[in-house]
């Protein structure tokens, strides 16, 4: 089936029109009057530039785009304010499109009329479009153990290749190249930004998606404090939870709020303090620190118990006790040694039994626990 022929005539020149993008052809002329010029490739937002040459004897020109004129001379018939007129003489004749968008794709024909005979120039324009991002999923909030599906739609020319990838914490094994990403029974450590990217020779286009996943609370181990009476004491509790879990204060079965018996609560995000200006005797002994969230909660016991600072009596009972660590073996050796220095030409003798009468080692202990004792 043969493709149907529009005759029309701009300027005084019969110019035959054919569908589809096929070559044109004067009427009447032989296929080595109409030109096919190579395809123009133009990216969308430029301005494209369409020239033919004149030559003498050049009676009528126009600039056409399909079946529409654009200019015929220097008469503009187009209406469309992108379009202008640049060089009009007898080399060339110019005319620029600024602002070039997808519809300005296809066909245009440069025809002249000569005294001799009408020729025509064709020329097939392409236009690129940058890819553009057009649907993507919206920041998520799931809870631990969810089926996610994030979808990412895009459109270009040439047609956009799409990818997906966890940007933030990076973690290159989750990816996908095409535009829906599954992520089965996300755990928490899936949360963060993920990115789309749509890609052609022109340009990237990217955008996120933040993906924040619930999970219950989880807290660590409670640390046991020691603190002297009647000074201050602080008890600590982390727990790791999202949403933010509450802290709940508890001493055995009663709960303790803010301000009781001049205790101070103090949340920060995943941390909780109990605090005591003054410990008491009564303050000492087992608290429990719980948090609580929509998805559950968790606790931990922490011990408040009392640590004793020495006096002057227990030093004394300390120093006492040093001096007591002689052994037996010690006091022998020591009154041995002491015996020997007592006996020769002054030492005094029993009569009966002829040894030598010394002062003991104990005698000498005894007197110096005694100055040490008189100290205190």
């Amino acid at each position: 089936m043969k493709s149907p022929v529009y005759w029309v005539v701009v300027a005084g020149i019969s110019i035959a029109l054919i569908q589809q993008g096929l070559p044109v052809r004067s009427q009447g002329e032989s296929q080595s009057d109409n030109k096919q010029m190579d395809n123009i490739t133009v990216r969308q937002g430029e301005t494209l530039f369409l020239s033919c040459s004149q030559g003498d004897f050049v009676t009528h020109t126009a600039w056409l785009n399909r079946s529409s004129i654009l200019y015929a001379g220097e008469d503009k018939w187009s209406v469309d304010p992108r379009v202008s007129l640049v060089t009009l003489n007898q080399d060339e004749f110019t005319i620029k499109i600024e602002d070039v968008d997808l519809t300005d794709e296809g066909q245009y024909i440069c025809a002249v009329q000569t005294s001799s005979r009408p020729r025509t120039t064709s020329v097939h324009i392409i236009v690129q479009v940058p890819p553009k991002i057009l649907n993507l999923s919206k920041d998520l909030v799931v809870n631990e153990g969810s089926n996610v599906m994030l979808m990412c739609l895009a459109n270009g020319k040439p047609e956009p290749a799409i990818g997906w990838r966890m940007l933030s914490p990076s973690d290159d094994s989750l990816a996908s190249d095409s535009e829906i990403l599954e992520i089965p029974f996300i755990s928490r450590y899936r949360a963060g930004v993920y990115e789309c990217t749509a890609a052609n020779e022109i340009a990237v286009d990217t955008q996120t998606v933040e993906l924040t996943v619930n999970y219950p609370p989880s807290v660590s181990d409670g640390r046991d404090v020691g603190v002297t009476l009647g000074q201050r004491g602080v008890l600590e509790c982390e727990a790791d939870a999202v949403p933010e879990a509450d802290f709940e204060w508890y001493r055995d079965d009663r709960r303790i709020f803010n301000g009781f018996d001049g205790i101070e609560i103090e949340d920060a995000g995943a941390f909780s303090k109990l605090t005591f200006f003054n410990v008491s005797e009564a303050d000492y002994g087992n608290y429990t620190c719980i948090a609580i969230n929509k998805l559950g909660s968790a606790n931990t016991s922490i011990i408040l118990y009392q640590i004793i600072e020495p006096t002057s009596s227990t030093l004394l009972q300390v120093e006492t006790a040093s001096v007591f660590e002689l052994t037996s073996s010690d006091l022998e050796q020591t009154a041995i040694e002491n015996n020997d220095l007592w006996k020769g030409p002054g030492a005094v003798q029993d009569g009966n039994s002829g040894t030598s009468t010394v002062f003991t080692p104990t005698c000498l202990l005894f007197i110096i626990l005694l100055q040490l004792l008189l100290k205190f």
